[in-house]
């Protein structure tokens, strides 16, 4: 039916949709250990509020704060809408204004339209008014009613979508505006610093959350709880045809976690309520629905005498390949298996299956063949061991394994890896140069390009590292992003995207190549890994970089070069705030399943209210993009692969291959075997072979056997003077004791030369004069003079780009600074 009056248009809303069944009730046991902790609240079955007669409601509605100070014609509007709503909920049966709600059939609708066609549908019935007159006053009552709380909808209601569309403003003004004003400036204040600043429809979706809570269990703001957010967590989460629009914004939580609005032990971010954490031993089977009972007992009896010793992931692995690779498979292709007694066909069908990994576009070798045969091997051996001391629970299980020693050899396997990383390597150590120059000049290039747009109006055109670009005109509060288009292409572009990554990628590789992490080690660095060792001979404070026990379980420090030092002050800067101060962030350790503590972790970024860890796999994602962009390429043509744990394979290799020994290079690295370091380094053992005899031969040149004795005096004193006759005009001659020069004191050529920086105006001199002499020689037709002195000028230019590079680190240094510890005692952990 379409109505007209005036010139006003109506359309009926559509019939009210039918509601969804609530989901059945979990059992105890699955309800989330979150929920057991915290508890949400339960809503009354009355409060004075909604006990209030009609009179005492209207009077109270019909002034100020809840009637707006806006036109008379406005007021009118609200107020008629008030009493429409209350004469419904008045005809409907009930002692409370929420019981005559719930009795009225609002819950049941779905949302705001069918709400307002059930009240339509009452004033026809009633005759009382022309009803599509009453149909744009209804929301502004209900909202009314809401703030008042009146009335309490449910959450499913609530979260309908557009039912609450404007009820956080309505929140903010009439039932805590104190709490949404401190609220509204964190969000704002928040997200400045942050790379991906929310739109104001999702700002404003915060706090229309943080309203729907309150109005659903009443109370101001600092009422809510963590049941609470929970709650409305899983009536969000939820899919179907009513809440296919819903969005899933969860920052309403770090926003009321940072005013302080929960207690000191609730989760510090909203994402740790959407990790299960550890499961246990009969979940991690049970996944793989084992039909023997017996069997599927026996495997849980194994992997948990095997937990003591694994982290959760090796354990769910572990799982994964007796429960899902070996037994599940045999019960799908041999049905009526009941014990771990195989036939020669079955246990030779079965190793043949595992061989290779089934997909809808064929098969493929499975990766892991001989590690799942190892891995079931050891079960059955194990078995066999604890059955002699156990026989009772373990040896009814004892029977011969199928899979001998020889097929579960990993000899070939290793000796294939080995040659494959070591083409790799080799293939890498050329282009390393090539990648570190690359993700530095798009660092430059990206960071340059953002201040350039920044400092251009929107709509305009800016040059930056020779690409013409237009900003983008984005409405006034867009987000903290640039955008820029091309002009010819109009291709938009996230020129702060684009910074982001290319700052991030260079850290990357710079740390990584520098100090040979691996990959979770780099994201485990925090601001505590700056220590400080100071030598005992000559108090000299050499700066250290603690890394935290990953894989080995072993703590090691690593001396910071200068370089590193460079990149590390560069990141520290990057991510201290306001205060000076390194955010703390909350990581989550995805090998044991569990939250660590929050930490000053040195890879993080701001997203809209909350400080989150960089992750692997965007550390991962933002090399792999490097690379396409720089266009390395193998002898092949195709694009070169450099994966995290490439540039700690290179980084031994490097170390190896330069003369620092092996068993130092276990140590700096973190290996417990040194036959693990020598496995990554790529030098044949015929060339460690022939470089130690050839270093023997050289030392024994050099070093005639009459010279290993006691040195006199005389030759103690000209041993040291040797350190001061290497001062020369340009710098210090880094030549070995007792050697000649080899460039006849050519210092300007030499490779040992370092130069001192406050000689640089002599070298542009010495540059100078060779260019007059350059010009001279070829004046002349002296070719074999301008030969020789172009060779100097090079080595010129060569010298006096060191000292601007010195020059440059010196002043841009940073100090890191030592970070404070808290002296608050630590509390001791539960023993249970």
């Amino acid at each position: 039916m379409t109505s007209v009056k005036g010139r006003h248009r109506h359309v009926d809303p559509p019939p009210a949709a039918a509601r969804r069944p609530d989901p059945p009730a979990r059992p105890a046991e699955e309800v989330p250990e979150l929920l057991i902790r915290f508890p949400p609240r339960t809503r009354p079955a009355t409060w004075p509020a909604t006990r209030q007669t009609r009179e005492q409601v209207l009077e109270r509605l019909f002034a100020p704060p809840f009637l707006p100070d806006a036109s008379p014609n406005s007021q009118a509007q609200r107020r008629r809408g008030l009493r429409r709503t209350l004469d419904w909920l008045a005809d409907q049966p009930g002692a409370s204004w929420q019981e005559r709600w719930s009795a009225g059939g609002a819950e049941a609708a779905a949302g705001t339209a069918a709400w307002r066609a059930l009240v339509m549908d009452w004033i026809r019935a009633k005759e009382i008014g022309f009803a599509e007159d009453s149909y744009l006053n209804l929301g502004g009552a209900l909202r009314t009613l809401i703030c008042a709380d009146v009335i309490r909808p449910s959450l499913r209601w609530l979260t309908v979508p557009a039912t609450v569309r404007y009820l956080a403003a309505d929140m903010a003004r009439l039932r805590d505006p104190g709490a949404f004003a401190e609220l509204s400036a964190l969000i704002e204040d928040g997200t400045e610093q942050s790379m991906d600043r929310p739109p104001p429809a999702t700002r404003m979706e915060v706090l229309c959350r943080i309203a729907t809570i309150m109005a659903a269990k009443g109370g101001g703001v600092r009422d809510i709880v963590v049941g609470d957010c929970l709650e409305l967590l899983e009536y969000i989460s939820e899919k179907g045809p009513g809440n296919r629009r819903k969005r899933n914004n969860l920052s309403f939580y770090q926003a009321l976690h940072t005013i302080s609005v929960f207690p000191e032990d609730a989760p510090s971010t909203v994402r740790a309520f959407r990790t299960r954490g550890q499961l246990t031993i009969e979940e991690l089977v049970d996944r793989y629905d084992i039909t023997c009972r017996p069997v599927r007992d026996l495997l849980v009896d194994y992997l948990r005498e095997r937990q003591t010793g694994l982290d959760h992931s090796s354990l769910r692995h572990l799982a994964y390949q007796l429960a899902r690779l070996f037994w599940k498979d045999l019960e799908l292709h041999h049905p009526g298996l009941g014990d771990l007694r195989l036939t020669p066909a079955a246990a030779a069908s079965w190793k043949k299956r595992v061989q290779v990994v089934t997909t809808k576009g064929g098969t493929r070798p499975r990766a892991g063949a001989v590690n799942c045969l190892t891995v079931v091997r050891a079960f059955y051996l194990d078995i066999a061991h604890w059955a002699t001391e156990d026989p009772a629970r373990w040896g009814p299980w004892v029977v011969p394994c199928p899979i001998r020693l020889e097929e579960a050899s990993h000899t070939k396997e290793r000796q294939h890896r080995k040659s494959r990383m070591d083409q790799r390597t080799r293939e890498q150590i050329p282009v390393l140069p090539v990648l570190a120059a690359a993700v530095d000049r798009r660092r430059r290039e990206t960071a340059q390009r953002l201040a350039a747009a920044q400092q251009t109006a929107p709509g305009q055109e800016f040059t930056s590292a020779g690409q013409r670009l237009r900003r983008s005109v984005t409405t006034r509060h867009a987000g903290a992003r640039i955008w820029a288009e091309d002009p010819q292409a109009g291709q938009r572009r996230d020129l702060t995207l684009e910074e982001h990554r290319g700052f991030w990628t260079w850290a990357t590789v710079e740390v990584l190549r520098a100090t040979g992490l691996r990959i979770e080690e780099l994201t485990e660095l925090s601001h505590h890994s700056f220590v400080q060792y100071t030598l005992p001979s000559t108090g000299e404070l050499i700066p250290l970089l603690h890394i935290a026990p990953s894989k080995t379980d072993t703590e090691r420090l690593l001396v910071i070069s200068p370089e590193l030092a460079d990149v590390l002050s560069a990141i520290v800067s990057r991510i201290r705030d306001d205060s000076g101060a390194v955010p703390l962030v909350i990581d989550y350790d995805r090998h044991e399943r569990t939250w660590n503590p929050p930490a000053p972790l040195l890879f993080q970024r701001r997203l809209r209210v909350e400080n989150r860890p960089i992750t692997q796999g965007a550390i991962r994602g933002m090399l792999k993009d490097a690379l396409t962009d720089s266009g390395i390429t193998d002898a092949s043509g195709q694009p070169l692969i450099f994966r995290p744990h490439d540039l700690r394979r290179l980084f031994i290799t490097d170390a190896v291959m330069n003369g620092m020994p092996p068993h130092i290079t276990q140590l700096v690295v973190g290996h417990k075997d040194i036959n693990t370091t020598m496995h990554y380094k790529a030098v044949y053992p015929e060339e460690v072979i022939n470089g130690h005899r050839a270093f023997i031969a050289r030392r024994r040149t050099l070093r005639p056997s009459e010279e290993y004795r006691s040195p006199t005096d005389e030759e103690w004193e000209e041993f040291l003077g040797h350190f001061e006759r290497r001062r020369v005009a340009l710098g210090t001659c880094g030549r070995a004791y007792s050697t000649s020069c080899i460039h006849e004191h050519s210092c300007l050529r030499c490779s040992l030369l370092r130069i001192d920086p406050q000689q640089r105006p002599r070298i542009i001199e010495i540059r100078d004069n060779l260019l007059t002499r350059i010009a001279e020689a070829h004046r002349e037709g002296w070719l074999g003079e301008a030969e020789g002195l172009n060779v100097s000028l090079a080595a010129a230019n060569a010298k006096l780009a060191q000292a601007d590079g010195l020059i440059a680190r010196r002043n841009a240094a940073v100090s890191l600074g030592i970070p404070a510890y808290p002296d608050t005692a630590v509390p001791a952990k539960d023993p249970t």
